[in-house]
């Protein structure tokens, strides 16, 4: 057997793209600076989120930002003094917000996304993994039913893609989710989906598959890559050189910085998110849901009820806000008003976020570099997906989607040298 691949970044995107091609016969040597799934692996809100095709930048985006900037109750939140610094993305991402990129993006999300279940089905058989996986509904929570209506343009968004929901009103509502309060009168619920009841423990599973079948995993920072004739000949790690036949970048916001050491930038922004894990509720929602209000998902996980959301521009130096916090418990307490716990657990953590709302997905050039990173809010959902699609590139097997829109080469052109 010849030199391994190298997959740099051990969350869900690394850990299945080096199952992927393990599978597919390729030795492979995965390394993170820190252990698997420890990045924004581990705090997200568990959701395989097939449902998730309705990028970010909607036409509506331009009257939507100036109120949410504004409103210390709305979703979004900016570190003013990270502004200078945002602006060149914001203004490429707020480019974006128009019909034809929005269904553009939406139409490229849908090959990653539709079938993830499956996908994360068939990435952890035969793994302890598969016991994290829970099949569910998930539930758009509305205050009633004149705010359902008003994401009409997101619900066009998803019946094209096949998403049409099951809407409840009134009395309905709190019979299919007993645990809601008054405050939500219309759940449009959509069937078929699915969730992770322990994101850390399912990736640390799928990991230590992939050590159990003579996968090596090295836990270490990359200092940069040497290229002989305009292709990766090893990785520059604190540890010493690893010899490589070809890389795969799939470190998420760290990403950009390994990029830069090619000699790359790349637009690559963090959407800080934060969770609240709320410790033995008395009540629990049967399903996962999307709490319309706040733009945060609630997801009934093994250790608790986790919320998760919300958007701050802020970078990765800045610490964490307390105005995201306050807003999911304010909005969770307002939605499930009977619910006591025993403690609660509080977490930041950065999504690597795109102008156009998709992931680099492909080789940089001819260089043997790979990119599987920017995934946004999908990262979990189209992990297995990415994997899979860069077994299939690296072996030579051509991808039965259009690979076109996650092109990298579309934010970056590799010099031979």
């Amino acid at each position: 057997m010849g030199l391994p691949i190298v997959v740099i970044g051990a969350g869900i995107c690394g850990v299945s793209s080096a199952l992927w091609l393990q599978r597919s016969g390729h030795r492979v040597i995965l390394i993170d600076k820190t252990a698997p799934g420890m990045g924004a692996s581990f705090g997200n809100a568990g959701l395989l989120a097939q449902w998730a095709v309705t990028p970010v930048t909607t036409p509506d985006l331009w009257q939507a930002l100036p109120k949410y900037a504004l409103n210390p109750a709305s979703p979004l939140f900016i570190k003013w003094q990270y502004l200078p610094k945002l602006a060149p993305w914001l203004w490429k991402f707020l480019q974006q917000a128009n019909d034809s990129s929005a269904k553009a993006a939406s139409a490229a999300l849908g090959p990653l996304l539709l079938d993830a279940v499956d996908q994360h089905k068939a990435l952890s058989q035969g793994s302890s993994a598969e016991s994290w996986i829970a099949d569910s509904q998930f539930c758009y929570a509305y205050r009633d039913h004149k705010a359902f209506q008003k994401d009409r343009y997101a619900w066009d968004l998803k019946q094209a893609a096949g998403l049409v929901p099951n809407v409840l009103s009134g009395p309905d509502v709190q019979d299919a989710e007993p645990a809601l309060g008054p405050a939500i009168q219309c759940l449009a619920i959509l069937k078929g989906q699915g969730h992770i009841l322990n994101p850390l423990g399912y990736v640390t599973a799928l990991a230590k598959a992939f050590e159990a079948q003579g996968g090596v995993f090295r836990q270490t920072s990359v200092t940069g890559f040497e290229k002989q004739n305009g292709r990766i000949r090893s990785v520059l790690t604190e540890g010493g050189p690893i010899d490589c036949d070809k890389a795969v970048i799939t470190a998420g916001i760290w990403s950009k910085e390994l990029m830069g050491k090619l000699g790359l930038h790349i637009p690559l922004e963090t959407e800080r998110g934060y969770h609240v894990m709320f410790k033995n509720p008395s009540q629990m929602p049967r399903n996962p849901m999307m709490m319309t209000t706040g733009k945060f998902a609630v997801t009934p996980m093994q250790d608790g009820l986790r919320c998760a959301g919300t958007v701050e521009f802020g970078g990765i130096k800045l610490g964490p806000s307390k105005a995201p916090i306050q807003l999911l418990r304010r909005r969770m307490a307002e939605a499930f008003p009977q619910m006591t716990y025993d403690s609660s657990e509080e977490w930041m953590g950065f999504r690597p976020s795109t102008p156009d709302s998709l992931p680099l997905i492909g080789e940089l050039a001819s260089s043997g570099i790979y990119t599987a990173f920017g995934h946004q809010h999908v990262g979990l959902t189209a992990g297995p997906k990415t994997g899979r699609l860069i077994a299939d590139l690296i072996t030579g097997r051509l991808p039965n989607i259009d690979m076109r829109p996650y092109d990298p080469a579309r934010y970056a052109a590799i010099a031979a040298h």
